[in-house]
């Protein structure tokens, strides 16, 4: 029984070492050309990290069908676009750890649908703790084209959103334990050629990559 007892206590102990080695061993990704012609940000909430897109020409173009569910893509005083990846039921619920509720939690441990999170936002730029990565235009566009592949569908889910600007959508793949919303992030990056860690589900361990593998530019 003590044996049992100090393996399950173990675990969550386990399992957030090996989140912080799994953030500085490189993961796989294609050579995209480099070089720093734009930049993206990371935004760290209370409980995951967000991916921050500059609202460029394109990029409001693109996400046009957004306005359709409330979040202003279009709207000039929109100067970014925040897209988050995560479980249906855990994600949707859970703006701040107060909101955590325990059908929610064990749904997103057991496994759950994933959505895609949408939010207009104004200037972010001196936002405290937010990390931007530097990028070239083909990486910007690689990395573009794994969110919008991403989406299982562009019309909106009819939950309610945080905030008025910002909607959920259905999304390709599935959440849990071992493929959370940060290490959905990590793979996001990896697919737009930048260097990031083979597996970051945790906040700490995204932290931990972007400043271990791109120190030197941030």
């Amino acid at each position: 029984m003590l044996r049992a007892l100090t393996a399950l206590i173990s675990l969550p102990l386990f399992y957030f070492v090996a989140s912080l080695l799994g953030a500085v061993i490189p993961g796989h990704h294609p050579q995209i050309d480099g070089g720093a012609a734009s930049r993206i940000g990371l935004l760290r909430g209370p409980i995951h990290y967000d991916l921050v897109l500059p609202l460029t020409p394109d990029l409001r173009a693109r996400f046009a069908f957004a306005e359709q569910a409330g979040v202003p893509v279009r709207d000039a005083r929109a100067r970014y676009l925040v897209v988050g990846w995560g479980a249906k039921a855990f994600y949707t619920t859970t703006g701040s750890y107060a909101n955590l509720n325990l059908p929610a939690i064990w749904s997103a441990l057991t496994g759950d649908d994933a959505v895609l999170h949408l939010e207009a936002a104004g200037d972010l730029a001196s936002l405290p703790g937010l990390i931007w990565l530097p990028l070239s235009d083909t990486q910007q566009a690689a990395l573009i084209t794994k969110v919008t592949t991403t989406f299982a569908s562009t019309t909106a889910l009819p939950i309610r959103p945080f905030g008025p600007t910002d909607a959920f959508y259905p999304a390709h793949g599935h959440f849990n334990l071992f493929h959370t919303c940060n290490d959905w992030l990590g793979e996001t990056l990896r697919a737009a050629g930048l260097d990031f860690g083979i597996w970051t589900p945790t906040p700490q361990s995204v932290t931990l990559s972007a400043r271990w593998f791109a120190s030197d530019q941030l």
